[in-house]
């Protein structure tokens, strides 16, 4: 009888000791990193097929030891509640937009400047440069890691009821347009009146009449139907929409510094990835609301061009252009 209680609890000693060794072990202890990313685009969004591939590409890097977990549909809040989780230290990241950043730093709000770039070519050796990296760097002392900026979501147009070749043909227009100042400017500058608007409203605001018409990417004009309440799509392609993954620098503080490379080189990789299919779907979806009613205008760029080059000089951004022009693009 004595055996048997002294093998009972020889046993009992020994679960308990495998039991600890699991709990403190390292792989374990090291499942703590965990990175959420948000964004408002659905699961048919290219932005959304990056993200998982980026989760793919981490996790198998690191073992499964640096978790991803991918939110669309503003799961986690809007675009901007998720900044603001970031800079306060959440395990949180956010696919944002320039001009959203340049309520922090103005200066990188050049990104979002009227025609500073006309095609993805151009707009993603800006944002791989070493002087957009110096300059996104400088969102650190604001709390903010850019991990990557080449999100390309595509060239913006005007949707509207009315065809519009040269700017004049937007005059007394209320056109939806983002709340960032570059961008309200811009749209301004062309001839419209930039109208403030949830994305979600645009559809039934265009139908009602509370807006004449926006302005957007080709995978943003389908994936909300716009297609249904517009006449033309208007081609001027005035802004290259390309965003960034976003995250907190403490949280980034946090991993190992393996780690961090692990992460900011793949998100390099995924955001290629998200825009060789914005750019591939952005053609589909062209021919497709073609077929379905919409009528495709190619207006006077050079026209388009023109009318924006005073909100340069009144945003202060005609040195950070030249510098761009004659560093980057040359």
């Amino acid at each position: 009888m004595k055996n048997k209680n002294l093998l009972k609890s020889s046993l009992l000693v020994l679960v308990s000791i495998l039991a600890l060794s699991l709990v403190f072990s390292p792989a374990l202890l090291a499942q703590e990193h965990t990175l959420n990313i948000g964004m408002a685009v659905g699961e048919t969004n290219p932005m959304y097929k990056g993200a998982m591939r980026l989760k793919e590409n981490v996790e198998e890097r690191t073992d499964g030891n640096l978790e991803i977990r991918v939110f669309p549909n503003s799961q986690l809040g809007s675009t901007d509640d998720l900044q603001e989780q970031a800079k306060m230290g959440a395990n949180v990241a956010v696919i944002t937009d320039a001009g959203r950043l340049a309520d922090v730093l103005p200066e990188i709000g050049i990104l979002n400047a009227p025609y500073i770039a006309t095609n993805y070519e151009d707009v993603r050796r800006i944002v791989l440069s070493d002087m957009f990296r110096d300059l996104s760097n400088q969102l650190t002392e604001d709390n903010y890691k850019v991990l990557s900026f080449n999100w390309y979501q595509g060239a913006r147009h005007f949707l509207t009821n009315t065809r519009v070749e040269v700017p004049a043909d937007l005059n007394g227009q209320k056109i939806r347009t983002p709340g960032s100042e570059v961008w309200r400017k811009s749209v301004a500058a062309m001839g419209a009146t930039p109208t403030p608007l949830a994305w979600s409203e645009v559809y039934p605001g265009i139908q009602q009449g509370v807006i004449d018409g926006a302005e957007a990417q080709h995978t943003a004009t389908y994936g909300s139907s716009l297609y249904e309440v517009i006449d033309y799509i208007n081609k001027t392609g005035h802004f290259q929409l390309m965003t960034g993954l976003v995250v907190g620098t403490r949280w980034f503080n946090s991993l190992p510094e393996d780690y961090q490379n692990i992460v900011m080189e793949e998100s390099i990789n995924a955001g290629d990835y998200a825009s060789e299919l914005t750019i591939e779907l952005g053609e589909e979806y062209e021919a497709e609301m073609e077929e379905m009613g919409v009528t495709i205008v190619e207006p006077n760029i050079e026209a388009f061009v023109e009318s924006v080059q005073g909100v340069y000089e009144e945003l202060g951004y005609n040195e950070l252009k030249e510098q761009i022009q004659n560093e980057v693009l040359n």
